[in-house]
């Protein structure tokens, strides 16, 4: 029988109630011990409401229609999240120059794989299954 106030409970309310598609593990500290929140994340990541995309980071899932697999929910796709990411990380970014020549009107081809520029130390993976984000200097 499951308690009704667990900490996972807690940790899905908050998902909820925020519009976010990346959360970290220290936005949930407060709910209780570092142990305890890993656990009950990483229950939640087994249950498909949240999907790992790094150390500490996680993105928002929903059950794809096609095979029922838990798929990350953000509006600008991975790129997007990671993005996210990075910007709660206090990680400064800016597209890379690919990007800047589509967006501009410069180039017709479109960037497929997420690739940007970091400036600074970050040495982090952040991935989605097989896509991985590219980290440029």
């Amino acid at each position: 029988m499951a308690r009704t106030n667990s900490l996972q409970d807690q940790i899905e309310a908050r998902i909820a109630k925020r519009d976010d598609a990346v959360f970290l593990t220290r936005e949930f500290n407060d709910l209780g011990d570092k142990r305890q929140v890993l656990r009950a994340l990483a229950k939640t990541v087994a249950d498909g409401n949240l999907i790992r995309l790094g150390y500490g980071v996680y993105g928002r899932a929903i059950r794809s229609r096609l095979d029922g697999r838990p798929m990350l929910y953000s509006q600008d796709g991975f790129i997007g999240a990671a993005r996210e990411a990075l910007t709660k990380l206090g990680v400064a970014w800016e597209p890379t120059e690919w990007e800047k020549a589509y967006n501009e009107g410069r180039s017709t081809q479109v960037p497929v794989n997420p690739q940007l520029k970091v400036k600074g130390r970050f040495s982090r993976k952040l991935r989605d299954g097989a896509t991985e984000l590219v980290l440029d200097r």
